[in-house]
């Protein structure tokens, strides 16, 4: 929110916050550290944020207004949905006839208020608040599952019945598995202390509340559920699309029945509060069916829950459809064809390398191959495909695993993870003797992989003879295609960018694939940036990868039996023509399939 720096300086002299002196040597500083007068004000402490606000609201000739305190009506409090809500700093409190007051951060902010003003066909009344303000209200969300499912939480007893009628026959459409019934988890029966736990976990409220959080992470495609026990709460998180949204609070006391509901469906130890447990369980409707990953952790408080949701049955995905173009897409091909040798993708967790692996096997699944795979956990089921979990409590670490799958005469293996010297070993000896090996690591870069190897105790002439192709990866957050607006770099976004990125290379690799014409500047390029709508309420929707994709070449495995840097094989495969993941991932921007800011989030990291 701008106002003019003139007024703001003569209020400050007027109301005699500061001298001319003062002030003064205070915009000297702000110049030299590059920041605004007004915040280096509250960092002085010369003036709190909140009468800052009121001293904008003051000079803008609009209306303050302190919601900290404030019970908004919810009918009126979710007329902007919480996401919206959240991302622009604005909240709905109150309705008179057509008018809408909205309390916002920035009350100049008019696409925001345009946007509003058409979803909801109400006039849209700003008034300025503080941040603190509108965190006060944003906690008065419960997301927008009240209005799916009806009135569910309420103080005394944690669950209302009214409203859940109408959502009677889609919860009995659902079908749970149960863990026990998957083949996972504990057998033996609950101790007799157990058993108020276990009551506790059949009570017809706490089932419905976990139905209803289960039904509704899937309609908003969420990847995880963090349950998370506060001191005087229970706050229920979503990630979806990499970020964590908060989907709502529930009362302390149903905390315990929470847990035991959870622990019953996975087949845990209802009883055991000491100890981390892992599970699964399945449900299935006539539209989806997903399996839920269950990790409970005790802490401070409690026991957090994360549930990862794994859709199965879904339409597979092609190596397009994960984000490979152009030259990057040729290499994989050409080396996964290959019929034996490394095929290795590295990323930190949470970068789409195993979805990649999978997309990978149901290209080569085919009836003339035997594929075996050794994994930590399965993720999700593959018809024609052998598939081992991990257990190492009993000895099936990813080694023994392995070692067992050579004996069972496969053409193709998939090891989850190398994580240590000897399952390393034994992949590279699969792949000398015919096998094509594919699996993951945690590595930063394609360049880095090879490396790692070597510190694990990998020899280098064993990798240059193996290792076929290392990609790496990172996934981005994909524009709304109906909300996305064209933005051209200013001059100063321009030189920020320089500071960051090597522009005139990228100019190179731009031109290269035909995304950007000869004759244009980048000022002169079209790039994207989110915009809000009505089904992408923060300008995204879905992620895609960024790759880089390097080919081990005659040139390469005579790098590698020297035994050279990261340094020195990324820049051997930046000259042999490797895309590196800041080049394909600013294609991409440029493209309009993503923003440069997720690029940069991406690969700055």
């Amino acid at each position: 929110m701008k106002i003019d720096q003139r007024q703001f300086e003569n209020f400050l002299l007027d109301t005699s916050l500061v001298g001319e002196s003062e002030l003064k040597q205070l915009k000297e500083e702000a110049l030299v550290n590059k920041e605004r007068l007004e915040d280096l004000l509250v960092q002085k402490g010369i003036i709190t944020s909140e009468r800052l606000t009121k001293v904008k609201a003051y000079i803008l000739g609009i209306p303050f207004i302190d919601l900290e305190k404030e019970t908004i009506e919810p009918a009126i409090l979710t007329i902007i949905p919480e996401a919206i809500a959240r991302k622009h700093g604005i909240v709905a409190y109150d309705k008179s006839g057509d008018q809408l007051e909205v309390a916002m951060l920035d009350p100049e902010d008019l696409q925001t208020i345009e946007f509003i003003k058409k979803k909801t066909e109400l006039q849209i009344v700003p008034r300025l608040t503080t941040l603190d303000s509108i965190k006060a209200a944003l906690k008065q969300y419960q997301k927008t599952l009240e209005a799916e499912f009806g009135e569910m939480i309420k103080s005394d007893t944690g669950v209302a019945v009214e409203g859940d009628v109408a959502r009677k026959d889609v919860l009995a459409s659902m079908k749970t598995t149960t863990g026990k019934e998957l083949g996972e988890g504990v057998d033996e029966s609950e101790e007799p202390k157990a058993g108020k736990l276990k009551q506790s976990a059949e009570e017809l409220p706490i089932i419905r509340i976990i139905d209803t959080l289960l039904k509704h992470a899937i309609l908003e495609d969420a990847s995880d559920i963090h349950i998370e026990p506060m001191e005087q709460q229970v706050v229920v998180r979503y990630r979806i699309d990499g970020i964590l949204h908060d989907a709502m609070t529930l009362p302390k006391r149903v905390q315990d029945g929470l847990v035991a509901r959870i622990k019953v469906l996975s087949n845990l130890k209802i009883d055991e509060h000491r100890l981390p447990q892992d599970g699964r369980f399945k449900i299935e409707a006539d539209e989806y069916k997903v399996s839920f990953r269950v990790s409970i952790l005790p802490v401070y408080g409690g026991e957090k829950i994360v549930m990862r949701l794994l859709r199965e049955g879904s339409k597979g995905y092609t190596l397009e459809d994960l984000g490979y173009q152009g030259e990057s897409l040729e290499r994989i091909h050409r080396n996964i064809n290959k019929p034996h040798g490394m095929v290795l993708v590295t990323g930190p967790t949470g970068s789409g390398k195993t979805t990649t692996l999978y997309t990978v096997l149901d290209i080569l699944n085919t009836a003339e191959v035997n594929i075996s795979t050794i994994e930590d956990p399965i993720e999700y089921r593959m018809p024609r495909i052998n598939q081992t979990q991990v257990r190492p409590e009993i000895g099936m670490t990813f080694a023994a695993g392995l070692r067992a799958l050579l004996r069972q005469d496969p053409d193709i293996i998939m090891v989850g993870e190398i994580r240590d010297k000897e399952t390393a070993s034994l992949a590279i000896h699969a792949a000398l003797t015919g096998h094509l090996v594919l699996s993951t690591l945690h590595t930063n870069s394609a360049a880095g992989a090879l490396p790692r190897l070597v510190d694990m105790g990998a020899e280098g002439f064993l990798l240059a003879s193996t290792v076929n192709v290392i990609v790496a990866q990172r996934l981005v957050r994909k524009l709304c295609t109906e909300g996305k607006e064209k933005h051209q770099l200013t001059k100063a976004e321009l030189e920020n960018l320089r500071t960051i990125l090597p522009l005139d290379a990228m100019k190179t690799h731009l031109l290269k694939r035909g995304v950007m014409k000869k004759d244009m500047d980048w000022g002169e390029i079209p790039f994207y940036r989110a915009k809000a709508s009505d089904n992408c309420p923060d300008g995204y929707k879905g992620r895609i990868g960024i790759y880089e994709v390097l080919e081990v070449t005659e040139k390469m495995r005579e790098l590698i039996n020297k035994e050279a840097t990261t340094d020195e094989i990324q820049k051997l495969a930046t000259e042999e023509g490797m895309v590196t993941m800041l080049e394909d991932g600013m294609s991409k921007a440029v493209q309009g399939m993503t923003s440069i800011e997720e690029i940069i989030k991406a690969t700055q990291e």
